[in-house]
């Protein structure tokens, strides 16, 4: 069932993959108002990572909306803002030890800029080519993936210069390693100086950008660069972080620490919450005042957060995530040599892509898994022909196999 346009009073805005009237959902599975299910591979833009409603995620927001829905940060300083600083402490690379709770990616990634810009007294920011950190003004600027997240609302804000991202699928991946590095000196040497340069973001795996994960080499040497002149490193973890890499954030695969961590969809199982993550040294050169938020820091989001760090580090959680990701691989890789359309088969933990030959195919492709498969996926990068593959952590072997059924029943269909 879909919504009747003609009588909506809902904004357009939105743009819809599914066109569904959703009215719940279980773990991998969303259930239409007509009582149709379909397995969900969009986890909410990978934010559902704990599944749809676990029982765990509910309880705790239950229990917590009797005691407090609304305790404002500012005002008086509720009973669960430190016990999740403390377990963000435990899960995040060892130099973090400070956070800051808002309320979505877009918030929390304009508030790395806004301390990198007063603990360093520096205007400039370099992002990567292939980006996406929001759409606030700010983060609008900052993003590069695709047009239409920043055609008319110039003017952007200023300040932003980029950086190559390592060109994928090359002969030769060490040369675009050091091609893309030489890119990122040459800004530094022509455009922005470092003295002028506050910070470089990064996701560590491009998110709307196509899910190219930065080689670990690249991640490196940028970050290197950046400690060689004073210059904050930001992982942007927003859409990679608490376990869709198959480790706690996609940072953990490089070996880098960096100087601040942005955290949001997947930390509290689809309740709108972020945190920022930074050293004690970083935090104190934020003036106290200079930033906040109305909700930031919400005790009913603190007590997900805290389920959901729960359900995610206890024994085995990530041993399964890795295990699916591999069966999800092998499968579309063996879907690859029957149908010359899917390439690219990719992934890292369960953020995994495909690219198909065009977008027309891609759209027909995803049109035919909702019909016939009832299954719900996403696309992603700059053309239009990357599938993402973005399910709930929890997700099964068996639900792993119907998926992959009613895609190579979409890829027969062509």
């Amino acid at each position: 069932m879909t919504t009747d346009a003609s009588t909506s009073h809902l904004s357009n805005v939105w743009f819809q993959v599914t066109g569904l009237d959703v009215a719940s959902g279980d773990g991998s599975w969303v259930t239409t108002v007509d009582g149709t299910r379909y397995l969900d591979f969009t986890g909410g833009i990978a934010v559902t990572s704990t599944g749809h409603s676990h029982p765990a995620v509910v309880d705790a927001i239950s229990r917590q909306a009797t005691r407090f829905i609304h305790a404002q940060a500012n005002c008086y300083r509720h009973d669960l803002l430190e016990p999740l600083a403390t377990a963000l402490n435990e899960i995040t690379p060892p130099s973090i030890d400070t956070f800051f709770y808002a309320n979505s990616g877009a918030e929390i990634t304009e508030a790395a800029i806004k301390l990198a810009k007063q603990a360093t007294g520096r205007p400039n920011t370099i992002v990567f080519n292939g980006s996406f950190h929001g759409r606030t003004h700010q983060t609008m600027a900052m993003t590069t993936s695709k047009t239409v997240y920043r055609a008319g609302h110039a003017p952007l804000p200023g300040g932003v210069h980029i950086a190559p991202f390592p060109a994928p699928y090359t002969p030769d991946p060490n040369a675009a390693i050091d091609d893309a590095v030489a890119g990122f000196e040459q800004l530094l040497a022509t455009v922005t100086a470092p003295s002028e340069t506050a910070a470089a973001i990064l996701e560590p795996v491009l998110g709307e950008g196509g899910y190219h994960q930065a080689p670990p080499a690249f991640v490196q040497r940028v970050a290197d660069i950046c400690r060689t002149h004073g210059i904050l490193f930001i992982a942007d973890e927003v859409q990679s972080g608490f376990g869709r890499t198959g480790k706690m954030f996609a940072i953990d695969h490089t070996g880098v620490e960096p100087d601040i961590i942005c955290m949001a969809k997947g930390i509290a199982s689809g309740f709108p919450f972020a945190a920022l993550g930074t050293r004690r040294e970083l935090d104190d050169l934020w003036p106290t005042g200079s930033h906040g938020g109305t909700y930031g820091g919400n005790p009913i989001g603190c007590a997900a957060a805290l389920a959901t760090i729960d359900i995610i580090t206890s024994d085995g959680f990530l041993d399964n995530v890795n295990e699916r990701g591999a069966q999800l691989l092998a499968g579309l890789r063996e879907l690859a040599q029957a149908f010359p359309q899917l390439t690219n088969v990719r992934g890292v933990g369960m953020m995994i892509a495909c690219d198909l030959n065009t977008a027309e195919v891609n759209t027909a492709v995803r049109e035919h898994c909702l019909s016939k498969g009832r299954l719900l996926l996403m696309s992603a990068g700059t053309a239009g022909t990357t599938l993402r593959w973005m399910p709930p952590l929890t997700v099964t072997a068996d639900e792993i196999d119907q998926a992959l059924v009613a895609f190579g029943a979409a890829l027969g269909s062509l």
